[in-house]
């Protein structure tokens, strides 16, 4: 993998991670169009995702930081109900990484015709969100179950996680305001989790085809970008304008059709 190519391939995982728009999908597009081979990415992958989340951590570091204080007191308030909501949105997650990995891992396989199709269902979440009337409902611990549904079934690349969180949230009735928080940190420990599993199974044998001034010039790419569209996306779910992806995803998934 060359630098270059290790840059936009990070500034592509940062951006998406965030953006309703799938990563996995993105980066399962971004390998096809520079033929580069899962395996031998391995260390990358797992480079760019820690980006993210280290991007992710940083911009809600003082929600992150007030939620632990509270939840340490050790009684039943606000902060300790978030964190429970947070860990009830894990259960179907858990359940799909637990009995469907197997299942899962095949998709990953460069079908990008798969990816444009999950990119409708996407557009299809998006748009629909942006028809439901605002309820400002709280969250509850129901609508942090559904959410994380939503967030199981965004393991198929092309089905963008926040996309399918956000959207759920949204025609569910929950606050605007509230949602890209959630979202973005309920998928803290799944994703933690699931790169600590990937670094104690991995084979980093393959790390040298790849390069360690690739592995940095990625990680840095994918922590600058993600932490600017996290910011950005903060913002737009509050004015409630992600709808708008719906059309990009629409767009792309019907190119992948005609052009796979």
């Amino acid at each position: 993998m060359e630098i270059l190519e290790a840059i936009v391939l990070g500034i592509i995982q940062g951006l998406t991670e965030f953006l309703p728009v799938s990563s996995s999908g993105h980066l399962e597009i971004g390998k096809f169009l520079f033929d580069i081979d899962a395996e031998s990415s391995f260390s990358f992958s797992v480079a760019v995702h820690g980006a993210t989340v280290l991007s992710t951590v940083v911009v809600f570091w003082q929600e992150i930081l007030r939620l632990l204080k509270g939840s340490l007191e050790f009684r039943m308030n606000d902060e300790t109900k978030y964190v429970l909501k947070i860990f009830v949105s894990m259960i179907p997650v858990a359940i799909f990484g637990l009995f469907f990995e197997e299942n899962i891992e095949a998709f990953f396989d460069g079908n990008v015709v798969f990816v444009g199709a999950m990119l409708l269902v996407t557009a299809a979440l998006l748009i629909l969100s942006g028809l439901m009337k605002n309820r400002n409902r709280e969250i509850t611990f129901l609508d942090a179950f559904v959410i994380g549904i939503a967030q199981a079934l965004a393991v198929f690349p092309g089905i963008s996680r926040s996309g399918a969180t956000i959207s759920t949230g949204l025609m569910l009735g929950n606050k605007k305001e509230k949602l890209a928080g959630f979202s973005f940190l309920m998928v803290l420990v799944p994703v933690i989790g699931a790169n600590l599993l990937e670094l104690f199974k991995g084979d980093f044998s393959s790390a040298s085809s790849v390069g360690s001034a690739a592995i940095i010039a990625g990680f840095v790419s994918a922590f600058i970008t993600g932490y600017l569209a996290c910011r950005w996306m903060v913002k737009l779910v509050s004015r409630g304008k992600i709808y708008w992806f719906g059309i990009y995803c629409t767009v792309i998934g019907f190119l992948l059709l005609i052009l796979g």
